[in-house]
């Protein structure tokens, strides 16, 4: 499949910025500055940027609790995460949601849940509401290993397929969940044979391949759009930091995390664009410092960011 220059650009820029944003924020995390706990997704950026460049503006996302890339990714601005991840009124959700539960309608994203699997039901609902309003919209929703084995994701895919809802399920299989290996809790060894049982086609994918990525989940969007019902893709990742910040990380091997880090996605793809001659090593080296820039700036709209207001506790809370 042949892809324009400005999307490959565009996809080395997302996962940069990706990249940059959450080793900045484990840093701040680290000085104290961000309250509650951190999940980081250093690893997982092609998924994010693969899949939302076979999007189109107008389709709807859910993630999970590792999703400040999603958000980077389907456009939400590094300003409105930072601030929310310092609990800052000028946050995506006026500091009241803070990492694991960020959502911009404006871009798409109707939200992300800490709660394992529950994105997948809000996609059935927002890919649902696309069906019976006979527009073309895709929802595309992303979940982790661990969520696979739930009744929420269980009950999204029985759905979704019944009704040939325009849904792609994007399970970023990572391995560990939070400490335990999928594969000690499945008695699975290819994770794309649960979609089987749904009637829905099942696909697995390198996600340290962008390109593959953008590919694969461009050809299950499609589907989706001319009215084929959803797709199950199991994106292959590893993650190269801990579960979350502060994790001991005592349930696996430091060999496989540094075979993970030497399979990362990024310098991968930045060679690539070189080798192709869609990139120079300067111009490269321009979007990680635009990157750098750019997060900089969100880091100082956050700290300069006001609190709410005590008096501000129950406003937009839904009896």
């Amino acid at each position: 499949m042949a892809i324009e220059k400005e999307k490959l650009i565009w996809m080395y820029r997302t996962m940069v910025l990706h990249r940059e944003f959450d080793e900045r924020v484990g840093k701040e995390f680290a000085a104290g500055n961000i309250p509650g706990f951190i999940h980081l997704s250093q690893g997982h950026e092609a998924i994010g940027a693969g899949a939302m460049a076979a999007l189109r503006a107008d389709d709807y996302i859910t993630a999970h609790h590792r999703a400040h890339g999603h958000l980077l990714a389907k456009g939400g601005k590094p300003e409105g995460i930072m601030a929310e991840l310092y609990g800052k009124k000028t946050g995506y959700m006026k500091g009241k949601g803070g990492s694991q539960h960020m959502t911009d309608p404006d871009v798409g994203h109707v939200g992300s849940d800490a709660l394992l699997g529950t994105g997948t039901l809000q996609a059935a609902g927002a890919a649902l509401s696309c069906k019976l309003k006979g527009i073309d919209r895709v929802t595309v929703c992303f979940f982790g290993d661990g969520a696979l084995n739930t009744g929420a994701v269980h009950g999204a895919l029985n759905i979704a397929a019944a009704w040939q809802l325009p849904l792609v399920f994007i399970c970023e299989n990572n391995k560990w969940a939070e400490s335990t290996s999928i594969y000690d809790v499945t008695n699975l060894t290819k994770l794309t044979d649960r979609a089987f049982g749904y009637g829905i086609p099942g696909v697995a994918v390198d996600a340290n391949d962008v390109v593959a990525v953008y590919e694969v989940v461009g050809k299950a969007v499609a589907k989706a759009r001319k009215g084929g019902g959803p797709t199950f893709i199991e994106a292959k990742t590893c993650r190269q930091r801990a579960h979350f910040e502060g994790d001991t990380e005592t349930y696996r091997a430091k060999e496989e995390i540094d075979d993970c880090k030497k399979r990362d996605p990024i310098p991968r793809f930045r060679k690539k664009l070189v080798e192709m001659g869609i990139l120079t090593e300067k111009e490269a080296d321009k979007i990680h410092q635009e990157a750098l820039e750019a997060i900089g700036k969100a880091v100082k709209f956050a700290e300069e960011s006001p609190f709410p207001e005590p008096e501000e506790v129950l406003t937009d809370v839904y009896a």
